[in-house]
């Protein structure tokens, strides 16, 4: 039986959830593409305790990861009962439903009948009584919002869900769903969005200063920009690497252009002896809107290295100056 490091919370930090009592580890663990049905189980559960030790205590899933949708769930919940179920009140577990999950005209969306019989497949896969945050993971203009937030408040209510959060809403829809869960007494904290120094699109359409003005915190998915932002694609493209693949970054995003950006974040990186991925890393959480950053990774070596981004000192004024012209925000 795994015994986890005693001395696992010494070195992370962590972030209150915008104005509720809930504290998120700085970087939390994703289990969006490495923990599907072709996984290696020994590698799961190394990442997974890799983790742990170093006081990551958030692991986020969804309904439909994988592949095959579900598996990511499942898995966890063998490494759960192998491993972990003597942390698991230790443990922040999160999940979402929005995207389609199941065939049919209930499986996916935000109508009450998707979402509560997505939550309760979900316990069912993982083996648990209740998780700790129940997203909505994406819009769904074709329901009416009070629904999706009544479904919503409905998980709280039955126990099955503690807190609530949103995905890829934009500043005013999200304002307005917060609005409905303040009149039903809903517990939202948390908006998972993605968020890089490459892609600043929470800046643009309200999101980031929404969250802020409504009290309510940021997790930010995809802080290394699918990969970009390290160094795997700086000497050519990996044959095993996402944009080979075309899988979620296209081949065509590498520009001369777009590369010689990296390069040049690469050598301020340098300077400040860090890696890329943990000058990322540092922009990201530069402010206590955004409280944690979701991390993937496909070895525990990668987990060890993110952390590191935490003993980092904080960036300068004249860093984050020269980020921007970099990158030509």
């Amino acid at each position: 039986m795994y015994q986890a490091q005693e001395n696992r919370y010494d070195s992370m930090t962590y972030g209150r959830c915008g104005q509720s009592g809930l504290l998120l580890p700085r970087l939390s663990l994703g289990f969006w593409h490495n923990f599907g049905s072709a996984a290696d189980r020994e590698n799961m559960k190394a990442m997974c305790r890799t983790a742990f030790d170093g006081g990551i205590t958030h692991f986020d899933l969804a309904n439909n990861y994988g592949p095959a949708p579900g598996a990511a769930e499942e898995n966890l919940g063998r490494i759960l009962r192998e491993d972990f179920s003597r942390y698991r009140d230790q443990l922040l577990i999160s999940t979402k439903a929005g995207y389609p999950m199941w065939e049919g005209p209930y499986g996916r969306g935000g109508s009450r009948k998707y979402l509560l019989a997505s939550l309760n497949q979900s316990l069912l896969r993982m083996g648990l009584d209740y998780v700790d945050i129940f997203y909505h993971h994406c819009p769904d203009p074709n329901t009416p919002l009070e629904e999706t937030m009544g479904a919503l408040a409905s998980a709280v209510r039955s126990g099955k869900a503690l807190y609530v959060g949103l995905s890829n809403y934009n500043g005013v829809r999200m304002t307005e769903a917060a609005s409905m869960l303040r009149q039903l007494r809903c517990p939202f904290v948390i908006n998972q969005n993605a968020y890089s120094l490459l892609n600043r699109t929470i800046e643009r359409n309200g999101l980031k200063e929404a969250s802020g003005q409504a009290g309510v915190g940021i997790i930010s998915y995809s802080p290394l920009a699918q990969g970009m932002l390290t160094d795997r694609y700086l000497h050519g493209i990996p044959a095993d690497s996402r944009a080979a693949e075309g899988r979620f970054l296209s081949e065509k995003s590498l520009t001369p252009e777009k590369l010689a950006q990296i390069d040049a974040l690469r050598q301020l990186a340098a300077r400040r002896g860090q890696s890329l991925a943990q000058l990322a890393l540092s922009w990201v959480l530069r402010d206590e809107v955004v409280v944690s950053a979701l991390i993937g990774a496909s070895r525990p070596a990668q987990i060890t290295e993110n952390l590191a981004a935490l003993r980092s000192a904080p960036l300068s004024e004249e860093e984050l100056r020269d980020i921007d012209r970099i990158v030509g925000a």
